[in-house]
C-alpha cells in the first residue's frame, strides 16, 4: 500500500474515531463486529462530505459578487467552477457510500463482485466502497488502459 492511501485510510479511521480493526485469530470474516466498523467509517465519511457540500454553498452565497472588473469576475468564475466539480465528484462519492452501506445492509459487503473471494479489511479501510479484490481491479485497470490504446 502506498503511502498516500494508507494517510488516506488513517484520516478516514481518524474521522470516524476509529481505530484499524484487529481480527482475532479465529474470526469470522465480515461478522457483526467487522460490518459494524465499516458502517460506522461510511457513515462517518458520507457526514464528512455533507458537510463540504453545505461549506461550499454558504462559502459561494457569501463571496459572489459582481465585479466590475473582468478579470476578478473570471477569477472568481473559476474558483466557484472548480469548486462546483468537485462537489460534484463527491455528491457522486456519497451516493457510492450509500449503495455501499445498503450492501451492509443486506449482508453483501466486503467480498469481490466478480470473483467472490474476500476482498479484505485492509484494502477495505483504505477504499471503503471496494467491491473488486485487489487481483480483479488490477485486471480490470490493465483491460481498460488496453481498451483506451
Amino acid at each position: 500500500m502506498s503511502a498516500g492511501n494508507e494517510t488516506k485510510s488513517l484520516g478516514l479511521l481518524a474521522l470516524a474515531g476509529l481505530k484499524p480493526y484487529q481480527p482475532g485469530a479465529d474470526e469470522e470474516y465480515m461478522n457483526d463486529d467487522q460490518m459494524e466498523h465499516f458502517r460506522l467509517l461510511l457513515k462517518a465519511w458520507r457526514n464528512q462530505l455533507r458537510e463540504e457540500v453545505d461549506r461550499t454553498v454558504t462559502h459561494m452565497k457569501d463571496e459572489a459578487a459582481n465585479f466590475p472588473d473582468p478579470v476578478d469576475r473570471a477569477a472568481q468564475e473559476e474558483e466557484f467552477s472548480l469548486e462546483l466539480r468537485t462537489r460534484d465528484r463527491e455528491r457522486k462519492l456519497i451516493k457510492k457510500i450509500e449503495k455501499t452501506l445498503k450492501r451492509i445492509e443486506d449482508d453483501d459487503f466486503g467480498f469481490c463482485d466478480q470473483c467472490g473471494i474476500e476482498i479484505g479489511i485492509r484494502r477495505l479501510e483504505a477504499r471503503p466502497t471496494a467491491d473488486l479484490c485487489i487481483d480483479c481491479k488490477t485486471m480490470a485497470e490493465i483491460k481498460e488502459k488496453q481498451l483506451q490504446g
